[in-house]
């Protein structure tokens, strides 16, 4: 990534891909709610900045092909990873060379315990739909990219952006830790339905609404 500062509309263009599948000039136009002109621009300092990669997708028939563009996983360490996610990486790669398998499932839920009371002390709401909704505002404080989903059957959450995100890695343990602290600050099983570790653009994570 390059070392030149992102600028505030440039972030705000980033704020929206990440999570997302990949959009084109028009749809970002109209989701910032500037000029045409000006998110090509942004999105020409966001892709020189490695943050940004975009794709030619092949219309039918006889359109012009047409350009359409995506957060990349630098993206993702700009909006959530810091100095705590290589600590943290570290940690568990110590703890996993030092305890094995067995200590590291112990001490994964016990963070979940302790972060699921964090978060439980600020949650009113006395149904599971209600808890997850206040769950969603809590993260949205803390200034993730976390939207709620209640179309169709269930009520999911997208965590479009990852304050773990530099501890991603091939156990999904991260993602366990996730789950474990929401199924516990809802009161009801959440079942993680997406993730980025398949290639999704974000995770998602629902409850049934007949949880209500």
């Amino acid at each position: 990534m390059a070392d030149a500062p992102i600028s505030a509309a440039g972030l705000r263009i980033v704020k929206l891909l990440v999570g997302r599948p990949a959009q084109s000039v028009a749809e970002l136009t109209e989701a910032a709610g500037v000029t045409r002109t000006a998110i090509t621009e942004q999105l020409d300092e966001l892709e020189h900045a490695g943050l940004v990669e975009r794709t030619v997708e092949r219309l039918s028939g006889r359109g012009r092909p047409r350009n359409r563009f995506r957060a990349t996983p630098a993206a993702l360490l700009l909006l959530g990873a810091g100095k705590e996610c290589l600590l943290g990486r570290a940690l568990w790669q110590a703890v996993e060379q030092v305890g094995g398998e067995a200590l590291v499932d112990k001490i994964l839920k016990q963070v979940s315990a302790e972060m699921a009371k964090y978060y439980g002390r600020r949650i009113t709401a006395k149904t599971p739909a209600g808890r997850l909704r206040q769950m969603n505002r809590l993260l949205c404080d803390e200034g993730l990219l976390v939207e709620i989903d209640e179309q169709g059957e269930h009520i999911s959450l997208l965590k479009r952006s990852c304050s773990f995100i530099g501890m991603f890695e091939d156990h999904r343990r991260v993602c366990q830790i996730d789950e474990q602290i929401m199924s516990i600050v809802v009161g009801r099983p959440v079942r993680q339905v997406a993730c980025r570790h398949d290639g999704d653009p974000c995770c998602i994570f629902e409850i049934d609404k007949g949880t209500r």
